[in-house]
């Protein structure tokens, strides 16, 4: 090389790494700083226009050099430098505008003026020599090429820019604190990926100030910065309704929509998958050139020659790894924000959707399994185009190195194989399917388990549930073994794939006598190694395009339904003093089987402003249809809607409750006006609750008010409606929860005096509440039968309120009870009842903390006895060295298969054909058979592991006690049973098991390199040691995101269900627009550590790619520096195309490292429910008790006290009394005396901390629980139904024939209401019985149920705790308690002779609240 000018392109290059390392490690002290989160100003118009030139220039030089290079070798090494250069100055300006710099980098403008002068040197004697002004130019002035002459105004004109201009118009002084205090008030907190510049987002920049949070301390879900607005909830989701009500068609087609939302990020992705692909085949295109360069002897190539092709090599892996990473990132962002945009759709939907007949669970399924599948797509999506793209391209390659023949049966070869794949790819998707099925399955049993655990346990039912489950199980790991060993028949295709290509490719070179040398060989070896990718993906594409397609249309049919109409409006004013206006119309619930309407409104009704209508019925008659009718939420199929006038709100029968606070709840979105809230609290008697919760009104209320009492549910929601101020109330059944004492406070100091202005419209099954309305409504079978004012409809002794007054005075007169018929036959005598009990007192009783809201998360790195528990679950890990056996001997073996054919390529002299093809088959064949042992083995473990991890965690779970319930979420056990039972079954095992894969291909190339170049072997110790470093600065950051991304699903889910359940009660307080803000704010928190995740991966891999891309330059540097005698040519191209594979397998060890990690996580949670503390053991054998014990069922309770926790008070204190056997005691108190308590410890729900309980004579701390459960009995006061059959809700166990059932069926008078469904005892039963009415699951009226306990039970000891005096009156013996103490135990009418006795003022109390008028009497 010539000393000239141009060695001031080398100086340049220096001076640029120099620079930038330099700059870089300055911005590495700030990045602790919130310097990237700001927003910066944008770059000017000449500051772009020089990044563009400087770009130009370098791309010029760079196809100038590839030029040369093809056309000939001999060229200048100057223009070498010249291309570097310029690449570099690109690099740096691209730095310069990207971090925000005010001016040019002085580097850069002498560079631009420095070059523009040498250039114009160059030029400049080009010309005069062209013009014969001179014979030659001096030695130190270089040959001009054409790229110089193009350069040259270009270069000028960058000079001048950089000169004149700053890269960043500067804010003056007086702008910048405006502009801070505009950005300060406006609290818009912008997100750093926005902001950041080009190279910070190539190089995942922006990303810094959160490993350094993350690296300094526990990272919280506070510290993750927003998303970019177009990934947030409300703006994906307008984006994609606008799209979707544009399209101008009857059926718009949301798939439409969603590509339309999407299209110019998608396009842009498509451009870096396009570009990644072309990289990618760059390597096995130059490969034959190389292993050419390397077997040459030709003096006319020197080494520089070499040195460009590693150049080349290096620039093109950089490409693809850049592309990829930008690619893979961009697809995951498509995803977040279609994902966002759908879950957000979905809410709305079913916020606005009325009677639709959607289950909670139908549409939860929509949003955990559809939506995530769609947006899971947008991974593959690409896949669809990309892949006859990489087939032609494999295709060109090979025709160019061994003709058209064998390119032609390489093409056939492959689409066999990937016809082949076709088959297992749709028995896989079959076997899929049946998989999702079997869980769902599962799941709704779960789900109902978990639900009615308290009925399971108390009835001592959970072992027969569990062994459902697991029976449910068994189905579902048939599927899934199946689907695992198919999935294991795929893999062997896949690693056994370019094998048979390779084979059947050189067996046609053979056949025809296509020459064949270590070049061309290597190089359709590594072109099959890269069409090992779409042979594979293609039957996985085509799954997943039809799984996505059936997931579109499920969740397109839900969107397209027709928006609920309102069939009442709000108006602000109408007739004079109305409040309410019906007319004559039919309303139905959408049943196919219904043959009449729901509710059926003869005349025109007006209820007037401030007036109060109560409504009664018999159960059944339709009082509750009456009330959502006026509400607008069931269907009119005749006639005008329901007109109301004024703000609405609503109270349910059965309680709807908020996760959060009391106080939330109560507020219910308005404002703290403490006085009032005040007045409400004591309106609905709830002063005293709150004064004995530790948190008063902010205790927090868990999942479905889990830890509140029937009465305090029914007390808060109507504190609830008392406190939203609203002009018309509709109140269905509220004081049914309540005891007579609070009805009567609530019914005074609510309906009569807070809501004494206001319209209210109330269902009561307590007629002493009638005598106070201004209107009673009678209704039979949805029809009003009667009208009027309530003295005037008692005169009418044939009319419907007389017959239900006279079967509630029946009730009443039981308060003189005459002693039962002695010579009824007896059921059972050796059996214990407890009848009509709610069995939590909230006030004492497993308080749920504010941690119990959010799910707890282990931190730091995921400990080691996960990853053993893990891997020694299946056989103690016996298989696991056998499997990692098998795959080393296939490493080893696929190597010396490749090796074999490039050296023997070119022994023709001492190998013949026929040896070369057949040694290669051999060795080919034994690899592919160690691949299909390997697949098969760990199938297998998989299969067994995740057994193992299953049933540990629900046998746990079903033994925990009823507290861990109470305090624990029902979706906590749901996602772990389900996502992370998923990602256990097919997910987890191969993660872990392609770690240990790609360590082991990793190392093998290692040491085929090292066995080359042994210099390289220092060099990979330092790369190794500063992934290592890369990797562990990166995971204390991603560790916590991963988990925050289950974490921040589960409320997602949680406030779905909830908002679904509370659907009516929402919209009729008007709170849409709070839910969905509550709904989008939840669905950001989860794309935030979703886009935050996916983001950090990326970060790692940009970095670790470009060290392995550094070591694979290096090693061709030292190969093509090496004397061509030194080395075998065979062996280097060997490692240089293994290499070729470096960035991707190195990527993958990181990615599988930080992905199993991260995905261990689901193990962690799943053992976290395997180590519950259990309940007491279901059987004791040293203390069984007799078969029939208990045959008296007397009850000894001697010095009892119990408490929740050590820490809480106790709640009962001393108590001490024998309940004799076969009588029957009752059980009274205040709320929060004890009585709900006292049956938990005769259960043992709660074991006693002093004192003891003996069933004749037996102490029941010594028995089993099922020993002990299972021989008593208990009828709840809230009923449970489980989703099937009518049949199977009566008898669950399967223990009783058909006529047995009838009986019961007759005796709690439901035959009438079953004979109505042709079906009978297979009639359908929905999720919660929800086409059950309340009354008809708890088996009719109190009457019936007090007639049916007394015959049935005679002979039996029962224990009632009841809330109604008239359910108690006729027992032998009534318990009086008060807080937690024994106040009274006698006969009734014991007590009732004594005025001064508690149980006559409770008694009192009742009949004053009862009494009917004079004129009744």
């Amino acid at each position: 090389m010539d000393v000239n000018l141009k060695l001031v392109d080398v100086a340049f290059c220096l001076l640029f790494l120099v620079w930038i390392l330099w700059d870089a490690s300055g911005t590495r002290k700030e990045a602790g700083t919130d310097e990237h989160f700001l927003r910066r100003e944008r770059s000017s118009l000449s500051a772009k226009a020089n990044v563009l030139l400087s770009y130009v220039v370098g791309v010029s030089y760079i196809v100038y050099l590839l030029h040369e290079f093809w056309e000939s070798v001999n060229f200048p090494i100057h223009d070498i430098f010249s291309a570097i250069a310029w690449c570099c100055a690109c690099m740096l300006a691209v730095y310069s505008v990207s971090i925000g710099k005010k001016r040019w980098p002085l580097v850069l403008i002498l560079w631009w003026a420095v070059s523009s002068i040498c250039t114009l040197v160059a030029v400049s004697f080009y010309c005069l020599r062209r013009f014969r002004h001179i014979c030659e130019p001096p030695k130190f002035v270089p040959k001009a090429n054409t790229v110089d002459f193009a350069a040259l105004p270009l270069s000028l004109l960058m000079c001048l820019n950089a000169l004149l201009n700053n890269t960043v118009k500067k804010k003056s002084d007086a702008t910048r604190p405006l502009l801070s205090e505009l950005e300060s008030d406006s609290g818009c907190e912008s997100d750093p990926f926005s902001n950041s510049g080009i190279w910070s987002l190539l190089t995942f920049r922006w990303l810094n100030p959160l490993f350094h949070k993350g690296r300094c301390e526990k990272l919280q879900t506070e510290d993750v910065p927003p998303i970019p607005q177009s990934e947030t909830a409300d703006e994906a989701s307008c984006l994609l309704e606008e799209f979707f009500r544009k399209q101008k068609t009857s059926m718009p087609s949301l798939s439409n929509a969603i590509l339309h939302s999407i299209q110019t990020p998608l396009a842009i992705n498509a451009i870096f998958a396009g570009v990644n692909t072309i990289a990618s085949y760059i390597g096995p295109l130059l490969i034959t050139t190389f292993v050419n360069f390397m077997s040459s002897n030709d003096e006319n190539l020197k080494w520089h020659h070499g040195l460009i092709l590693a150049l080349i090599f290096f620039f093109a892996k950089n490409v693809e790894s850049l592309s990829q990473r930008q690619w893979y990132f961009g697809a995951r962002r498509l995803g977040i924000r279609v994902r966002a945009g759908l879950m957000a759709l979905i809410y709305k939907k079913s916020l606005a959707l009325k009677y639709c007949g959607t289950r909670s669970g139908k549409i939860i399924n929509y949003v955990n399994v559809d939506v995530e599948r769609i947006a899971e797509f947008c991974w593959h999506f690409h896949g669809i185009w990309l892949l006859p793209f990489q087939v032609t391209f494999a295709l060109g390659i090979l025709y160019n190195n061994l003709g058209a023949a064998p390119a032609l049966a390489a093409f056939v070869t492959t689409i066999f194989v990937m016809i082949s794949n076709t088959p297992l790819a749709k028995v896989q998707e079959k076997l899929h399917t049946k998989i999702m099925e079997a869980r769902d399955s599962r799941i709704k049993a779960t789900s109902e388990s978990l639900k009615s655990m308290r009925a399971l346990k108390l009835h001592s039912w959970e072992s027969t549930f569990l062994k459902k489950l697991f029976h449910l199980r068994e189905t579902e790991r048939g599927f899934l073994k199946k689907y695992l060993y198919t999935s294991s028949a795929m893999t062997f295709l896949f690693w056994a794939s370019p094998t048979l290509v390779s084979v059947v490719t050189f067996g046609v070179c053979v056949l025809l006598g296509t020459p064949l040398t270590s070049a061309t060989v290597l190089s359709a070896l590594a072109t099959f190694r890269i069409l090992q990718e779409p042979i594979y993906n293609l039957p996985e594409l085509i799954s997943m395009v039809a799984q996505t397609k059936v997931s579109i249309d499920r969740v397109q049919s839900f969107i397209r339904e027709e928006d609920s109409k309102r069939l009442m409006h709000n108006h602000s004013s109408g007739s004079p003093g109305v409040a309410i206006e019906i007319q004559a119309a039919e309303f139905a619930w959408q049943d196919k089987d219904a043959k009449k309407p729901t509710i059926k409104i003869t005349k025109k009704l007006r209820i007037m402003k401030g007036s109060k209508v109560a409504v009664c019925g018999s159960v059944g008659s339709g009082k509750t249809s009456f009330l959502c009718s006026i509400l607008g939420e069931i269907p009119r199929v005749f006639g005008p809607s329901i007109e109301t006038y004024g703000s609405k709100a609503f109270v349910l029968q059965s309680a709807w409750i908020q996760t959060g606070t009391v106080r939330d709840n109560v507020l219910f979105g308005k404002d703290m006006d403490r006085s009032f809230y005040e007045n409400v609290v004591e309106a609905c008697a709830l002063n005293h609750d709150i004064e004995m919760w530790a948190d008063g009104d902010l205790c927090v209320v868990g999942e479905r008010g889990l830890n509140l009492s029937g009465g305090q549910k029914q007390r808060i929601q109507m504190a609830r409606a008392l406190y939203s101020n609203s002009d018309i109330y509709l109140l269905d059944d509220p004081f049914s929860a309540v005891d007579a004492h609070t009805g009567a406070h609530m019914f005074k100091k609510c309906l009569m005096q807070l809501l004494h202005d206001k319209t209210v419209v109330y269902v009561t099954h307590q007629l002493e509440f009638l005598d106070s309305s201004d209107l009673v409504l009678v209704m039979k079978d949805g029809r009003i039968v009667e009208s009027g004012k309530y003295h005037d409809l008692v005169l009418n002794p044939d009319g419907e309120l007389m017959k239900q007054m006279a079967a509630h005075h029946k009730s009443l007169d039981q308060v003189n009870p005459s002693k039962s018929n002695p010579s009824t036959k007896p059921r059972q005598a050796s059996c214990i009842e407890a009848c009509e009990v709610k069995f939590i007192d909230l006030s004492r009783s497993n308080k749920v903390s504010k941690m119990c809201l959010y799910e707890e998360a282990e931190s730091g790195r995921v400990k080691w006895h996960v990853y053993t528990a893990f891997v020694t679950a299946a056989y103690k890990g016996a298989l696991v060295p056998v499997t990692l056996l098998c795959h080393v001997l296939f490493q080893l073996l696929q190597m010396g298969s490749n090796y074999w054919i490039a050296w023997a390529s070119d022994k023709e002299e001492i190998v013949t054909k026929q040896q070369l093809i057949n040694m290669f088959a051999l060795l080919s064949g034994a690899s592919s058979l160690f691949v299909l042992g390997r697949a098969f083995l760990l199938s297998t473990i998989a299969i067994e592991t995740s057994q193992c991890l299953f049933v540990g965690m629900m046998k746990s779970v079903f033994r925990a006690p009823l507290s861990f319930f109470d305090s624990t979420p029902s979706s906590r056990i749901l996602n772990r049973s389900s996502t992370d039972q998923s990602i256990v079954d097919t997910d987890i095992p191969y993660r872990l098991a392609g770690l240990a894969f790609a360590i082991i291909q990793l190392l093998s190339i290692v040491a085929l390199m090292c066995q080359v170049a042994w210099q390289i072997f220092f060099l990979f110790l330092v790369v190794f040691g500063i992934s290592i470093w890369y990797q562990a600065y990166y995971i204390s950051t991603a560790r916590e995101l991963a988990r925050m991304v289950p974490t921040q699903q589960a409320p997602i889910l949680h406030h779905f269900s909830e908002s679904i359940a509370g659907a009516t009660v929402i919209r009729s307080f008007n709170q849409e627009s709070r839910f969905w803000k509550t709904n989008v704010d939840l669905i950001n928190n989860y794309s935030r550590a979703a886009f935050y995740n996916s983001g950090t991966m990326e970060w790692l891999c940009v970095r670790i790619n470009f060290l392995f891309n550094l070591v694979f330059f290096l090693l061709l540097v030292i190969l093509v520096s090496l004397p061509r005698s030194a080395i075998d040519p065979s062996l280097a191209g060997l490692a240089a195309t293994y290499g070729l594979n470096l960035n991707v397998l190195q990527a993958w060890v990181i990615w599988n490292l930080c992905n199993v990690e991260n995905k261990m996580i689901s193990v962690e949670r799943i053992l976290q429910f395997t180590g519950i503390q259990s309940e007491a053991p279901l059987v004791i054998e040293d203390h069984r008790p007799e078969m029939d014990w208990p045959r008296n069922g007397e009850i000894n309770i001697e010095n009892l006290h119990v408490q929740y926790n050590p820490v809480l008070p106790k709640v009962l204190k001393g108590i001490s009394c024998i309940f004799p056997g076969k009588k029957k005691i009752g059980v009274v108190g205040r709320t929060g005396s004890g009585k709900s308590t006292l049956i938990q410890a005769l259960f043992r729900v709660v074991e006693p901390s002093q004192g003891r309980i003996l069933i004749d004579g037996v102490d029941i701390s010594k028995l089993g629980l099922q020993d002990l459960r299972s021989r008593l009995s208990i009828i709840p006061q809230e009923p449970t139904l489980f989703q099937g059959t009518l049949r199977m809700n009566l008898d669950p166990l399967e223990e009783h024939a058909d006529h047995e059932i009838w009986e019961v069926i007759d005796k709690c008078d439901l035959a009438k209401n079953v004979k109505q469904d042709e079906r009978l005892l297979e009639a359908p039963v929905a999720e919660d019985g929800e086409n059950w009415s309340v009354g008809t699951k708890a088996a009719s009226t109190d009457n019936l149920i007090q007639k049916t306990i007394r015959e049935e039970t005679n002979g039996c000891t029962v224990i009632t705790v009841a809330h109604r005096i008239p359910t108690v009156v006729d027992n032998d013996l009534v318990l009086v308690l008060g807080e937690g103490k024994v106040m009274e135990y006698n006969s009734p009418s014991e007590l009732l002779g004594d005025n001064s006795s508690a149980f006559s003022s409770l008694v009192m109390e009742f009949l004053r609240r009862s009494s009917v008028t004079d004129d009744y009497q």
